[in-house]
């Protein structure tokens, strides 16, 4: 059996696995290949793969010869018909945006697992990769915050005068929210927490933070750690509650999404009209329609004097230990498929396996993309 691991388009840094994840899936007697220049930008360059025993092939190499096709953000359209027929694409495809891709896919004879569909259980942490990354997230969106903002973090006393705390507001209190938090304070900021789950309140207080609640919130529990859709009535007492707190606030950054539809708007035209000039917004959201009105993704919106940046990318910025915890999520599932005598072996009734797969044997096998088609 062959494994490939593909270069990522341009502006993703990180690679499916470095080279001693490579080497490590190598050991269960399959031969792993690299697309030239697939970790560079992890500072993972050819010869520390070859150093392993990885060889460094073309593109087109890979996608005709591999029979598992490791890609973050998979394959184009018009690749997918050279692969070899039953080649398993392994990433972070968010088929519940890409339906139509997906059938593509299925089309193509290929068998899909997207890893953002992980059940996201006890079993699969050491394999959950929207966790990993969201880490990283959190911590990165407070750093590019602060490199922004016009003013200090933390308090100083000086002869010339005193200068107050930064005040950071969080919006969402899930992987990237608490690093978030834990960030902010360490950098010396005042940090309030805004979350639709009652349940995260004692993680938000444990890390030193505020946590704002509102009454009449719908159930979360069984959402895998996303937001999910309120009534009315408890948006209209959320929109109440998070205005005033936006108002004070120096830093926010917002972190809210819905698995399968448009990210929920948090922030309204009327509360970024509220912020004093200066301020700093970071949506992490950005990909899937972010929490303010005026968010872009991989760009900086200037709204009233408020900066409203956008990126669902900031893993990407920190190529190297991204790719580390990635692959090693990665390597994990891949020893769920791949037996000792490197041979593959799809277990359905593994629920993790089951739960991971998109397409198989020309089908779309996942019910809820199946009714978005």
């Amino acid at each position: 059996m062959i494994a490939g691991i593909l270069k990522e388009p341009t502006g993703e840094n990180r690679v499916s696995l470095l080279p001693e994840q490579a080497e490590a899936l190598g050991k269960r007697n399959v031969e792993v290949r690299v697309e030239n220049g697939a970790g560079d930008a992890a500072f993972a360059g050819g010869a520390a793969y070859q150093a392993k025993g990885i060889s460094s092939c073309t593109r087109n190499e890979l996608l005709t010869q591999c029979d598992i096709i490791l890609a973050i953000h998979g394959i184009g359209p018009e690749e997918m018909n050279i692969i070899k027929k039953g080649a398993i694409v392994l990433g972070v495809l968010q088929p519940l945006y890409a339906g139509a891709l997906m059938q593509q896919y299925a089309n193509a004879g290929a068998t899909v697992f997207s890893m953002d569909m992980l059940p996201r259980t006890s079993r699969a942490q050491s394999m959950d990769v929207l966790s990993s990354q969201a880490n990283i997230a959190g911590y990165k969106a407070v750093l590019t915050a602060a490199n922004h903002y016009g003013r200090y973090f933390p308090m100083f006393m000086t002869a010339a005068g005193s200068i107050a705390p930064a005040r950071v507001l969080i919006l969402g209190a899930g992987v990237a929210g608490l690093q978030a938090i834990a960030t902010a304070k360490r950098l010396g900021a005042v940090v309030e927490v805004f979350d639709t789950r009652p349940a995260v309140k004692e993680e938000v207080m444990s890390l030193g933070a505020k946590f704002i609640e509102v009454e009449g919130v719908a159930d979360a529990s069984k959402a895998g750690g996303y937001a999910v859709d309120q009534s009315d009535e408890y948006k209209l007492k959320q929109q109440q509650k998070i205005a005033d707190h936006i108002a004070r606030a120096d830093i926010i950054i917002t972190t809210a999404q819905i698995p399968g539809k448009k990210a929920p708007l948090l922030i309204t035209e009327g509360m970024l009209k509220t912020m004093r000039n200066g301020s700093v917004i970071v949506d992490i959201a950005a990909a899937t329609g972010g929490n303010t009105p005026f968010t872009k993704n991989e760009a900086t919106i200037q709204y009233n004097g408020v900066s409203i940046i956008g990126n669902s990318g900031l893993p990407s910025s920190m190529s190297f230990d991204a790719s580390k915890l990635y692959g090693r999520n990665i390597l994990n599932f891949l020893y769920l498929l791949i037996d000792k005598e490197g041979k593959l072996n799809l277990d359905f009734d593994d629920d993790l396996v089951k739960g991971t797969c998109v397409v198989y044997n020309g089908e779309i096998v996942n019910e809820r993309i199946n009714n978005l088609i």
